[in-house]
């Protein structure tokens, strides 16, 4: 199971919507077992694959049980190789707990659950708060890969360094073979000042730009309202199409190691 982590310290830049498409067309085109993770308490994720719930258990209970029964965690989803590990508010307090219980080690619960689900899926995409916390570590150490879905304005930039900061020292200290992927261009308008941003992120973050960029479109806000994933909802728009060719650009590097 290759896990990707889909983090951005800051808001609305797509992670939801990234997560999302990756995994819907991982699993619709590909044929692939595919496990989302939602690590943010908003549970976004988890209301767009309709499993947002108090009333079962969710990443909250992984994170501060050791013993937990992973299959009382997973849902299905209408999708048949689409499983959840969902969110709620509840990861709020459970982050506070996890820090107070130095009973056992604090960033390595998620990637120790995990181990148990490996061989039943082909890839896990987490999708992290906009946040450094201890769930936001916890996806980072149990995680081969990160990609950055960044969207190009005047604030898109802030963040990024001690994000690749903590990323860095995830990987000195944790987890060696964790590998930045490089940021992803979201939100796209082919507009000048987007380009210029580009060529920062190139020049100043020493960061991979994915060659793809995902246009702006109308239809995600609507594909959002129907809670069905962009490529679902209106395969001919620009950011389905876009999407469609992340995953292919994704995927061709994946098979050239």
């Amino acid at each position: 199971m290759k896990t990707i982590s889909i983090i951005n310290l800051k808001g609305g830049v797509a992670k939801t919507l990234t997560t999302i498409s990756m995994a819907h067309i991982l699993s619709e085109t590909y044929g692939k077992r595919v496990l989302v993770i939602d690590n943010d308490k908003q549970g976004n994720t988890s209301k767009a694959f309709s499993v947002h719930s108090y009333d079962h258990k969710s990443i909250a209970d992984i994170m501060l049980d050791r013993s937990v029964d992973l299959a009382g965690v997973i849902r299905h989803t209408r999708y048949a190789r689409i499983d959840v590990i969902p969110a709620n508010m509840m990861l709020l307090n459970a982050n506070m707990q996890v820090m107070m219980d130095s009973s056992r080690p604090q960033q390595t619960r998620l990637r120790t659950a995990l181990r148990r689900v490996c061989d039943c899926y082909d890839y896990c995409l987490i999708d992290n708060a906009p946040d450094i916390n201890i769930s936001i570590i916890n996806a980072l150490v149990a995680s081969d890969e990160v990609i950055i879905p960044v969207k190009i304005d005047p604030y898109a930039f802030d963040g990024l360094k001690e994000l690749k900061q903590q990323i860095d020292v995830t990987r000195e200290e944790l987890n060696p073979g964790l590998h930045l992927l490089g940021c992803l261009i979201t939100c796209f308008q082919h507009v000048d000042g987007e380009r210029q941003g580009e060529e920062w992120l190139r020049r100043n973050l020493n960061c991979p730009v994915f060659t793809t960029h995902i246009r702006y479109s109308g239809k995600v806000v609507e594909s959002s309202f129907e809670g069905r994933p962009i490529v679902e909802y209106s395969r001919r728009s620009g950011a389905a199409h876009d999407y469609m060719d992340f995953v292919d650009e994704y995927l061709d590097a994946e098979e050239r190691g």
